[in-house]
This record gives C-alpha cells, structure tokens and sequence, in this order.
C-alpha cells in the first residue's frame, strides 16, 4: 500500500506515522482541520524534512466531496482525527459526536462508495469499556493493582464486555462498532485498535489529554499541575513509534484481519502510575508540587491493555520501554522548548 491517507494527520501520533511512511518512500497525504493545538508547527516541521507530503487542509464533519476525492486517490486511510478528552465531551457533547461518531461515518461512506474502497484503520479508545467497576482493585504504596491474578498478569482482553462511559465513551464507542460492522456488511477492509496511553516527541499534551507529555510540560515549564483522585491511578503506556510500526503491519495484513479490533498499548510490562510519573520528574531535577482534587468522570483507576491479541495476530510487541520512551518525550520537548511555550504558552 503505497499511497496511504492520514485523517488526522497532523497531530501528534498523526505526524510521526507520516514521518514513517515517508521515510519509506510512501506517498502520504495529511487531510486535517488543524483545530488542535500544536498541529501548524508538528506539520510545518515535517513538511520540512518531508516536501513530498501532501497537504488538504479540510474537516470531516462538513468537507464531503474533499473527503471522497481524498479517499478515492489512496489505497489505505488511517482515521486519527477526533475529539480526544473525557472533559470536553462532557462539556460539549454535540461537538463530540460530530467529530467522533459523525466524522468516522462520513469516512467510512466515503470509503463504501468510492470505486477502490481503501483498507481502513480506526483508532479507537480503552475506554470503550468504561469503568470497569466489576473488577476490583488493591491500593499499594504507589499504585493499583488488579486483585484478580488474570487481569494483573495479562491485563483486559478484548472479551471485556463494552460498556460506553461519558459522551466520549459513546462517541468513540459508536464509531468502533460502526467500523467493524462494515467490514461485515459491506465487505470493507477495516481493523479498530482500542488504545491505551500513547506518548512520544511531538506531543503538545494538555490537561485533558496526553498526559505524559502535559505534567512533563507543566513540570519543564513551571505550570501548576493538578492531580485528581489519589494519584496511584495506573495505565499502560505505549511509545508511538511502536503503535506506528504496528500500524504499518496492521496495513500488510488487512486481509487476513480485517472487521476485528485489537487493544493496543505497552501491556502490563509498561505501565505507569500518576505517583510514578511524579517521581520521574523529580528525578529529572522538577521541582512539583499538584494541587488535588476529586476524581474526573470515567476515571478507571486501572487500565493495562491486554495485547496478546495484537502480538499472536501480528507477530509485534512493544519495544520501547518506558523509562527510554520518556527519555525520548523529554528530550523532544527541552529542544523544543520555545515552541511549546508558542503553543501552549
């Protein structure tokens, strides 16, 4: 698949699997509306070390006949563009179901009504399974930790019932089972992957999402940070040049797996609590001191994807672990240091 559409192209996980693909001498377009934060300079730095990649600047919610030609011209669309955070969803629900549940519409009917029909992947959310709250937890010094022996050696399989907390839960949710259904009933190549934590250079995260790279940002720039709950909240976290290289895989491989869905993250043996990401920034020489406060809606206090799946399937596994993955974040975001302050001020 040489020709290759990102949706959502020039955001963070956007942006570094078109620096993939271009660097293997792909044809890559970017289709974004460019509403996120940090999005004009990730894209701009890009286009410069890549000037073959494509721009079309348009949004998927209303720009139908951009997205047809679009879709039409490649032979493999990978979906990123979305409303990404819990809290924004709460406060604007309508707009989230435009972006995740509309948006992921429109391009599949793209895609069903084009003449070459391109292999698609979604990029879907642990959060389809909402809170879980049949599954209990131990409280330890730093973290939580699953009581029951098979989900803390191996994490959520994907059997998990689904059960959509919040309107991003719903929203992302719909679109999932909208992408798996027409791989079923129209015959369309698709495959969803319900991610965990994805963090890596070029990560402008806020508040609301990426937090990694957001307390690494607040910490380097001396922002006040807000730690919600207790702080031993733990998920699973995944380098994104991993996701990507499982992305390239997923694409060679659309025939044999296409209409399933994956979860897709560092799996249980990188995982990370809130404590523990402060106790990194110490070590980086931070000083940090958050504030507190309640626990957010459809907060899970535990999250690690269970990625056998993905590894059986596939034949990938994570390779970066996650003191060199944040490493890597760090060091992007010191070098890049004046133009976090730009975006995020």
């Amino acid at each position: 698949m040489q020709r290759i559409l990102i949706i959502g192209g020039a955001g963070f996980i956007g942006v570094t699997a078109a620096r993939h693909f271009l660097s293997q001498g792909r044809s890559v377009t970017v289709f974004d509306n460019f509403s996120r934060k940090g999005t004009d300079y990730t894209f701009a730095q890009m286009q410069k070390d890549f000037p073959s990649v494509q721009l079309i600047k348009a949004d998927i919610r209303t720009d139908h006949d951009a997205l047809a030609k679009a879709v039409e011209a490649h032979d493999a669309v990978l979906h990123l563009a979305a409303q990404v955070a819990v809290t924004t969803s709460v406060i604007d629900p309508r707009t989230d179901f435009e972006q995740n549940a509309l948006g992921t519409f429109n391009v599949l009917e793209a895609i069903r009504m084009s003449k070459n029909q391109p292999a698609i992947i979604y990029s879907s959310t642990n959060k389809v399974y909402g809170s879980l709250e049949h599954l209990t937890v131990v409280e330890k010094d730093e973290r939580y930790e699953f009581t029951d022996p098979k989900y803390q050696a191996n994490g959520v399989p994907e059997s998990e019932q689904l059960d959509f907390h919040s309107p991003y839960g719903c929203s992302k949710g719909a679109a999932d089972q909208y992408v798996i259904d027409y791989a079923r009933i129209y015959g369309l190549k698709t495959v969803v992957f319900r991610q965990s934590c994805i963090y890596g250079p070029q990560q402008f995260g806020v508040e609301d999402q990426g937090w990694l790279a957001w307390f690494t940002i607040a910490a380097m720039l001396q922002k006040p940070l807000t730690l919600y709950g207790t702080g031993k909240q733990v998920r699973d976290v995944l380098f994104s040049e991993d996701l990507v290289a499982l992305y390239e895989i997923a694409f060679d491989k659309i025939a044999q797996v296409s209409g399933r869905a994956y979860n897709v993250g560092g799996g249980p043996t990188n995982t990370l609590s809130l404590i523990e990401l402060l106790d990194q920034l110490k070590a980086w020489g931070y000083t940090v001191d958050p504030s507190r406060s309640d626990t957010r809606p459809g907060d899970q206090p535990i999250f690690v994807a269970d990625i056998r799946k993905a590894s059986t399937d596939f034949g990938w596994q994570p390779k970066v672990g996650v003191k060199d993955g944040m490493d890597r974040m760090h060091e992007w975001l010191v070098a890049n240091k004046a133009a976090v302050i730009k975006v995020l001020g």
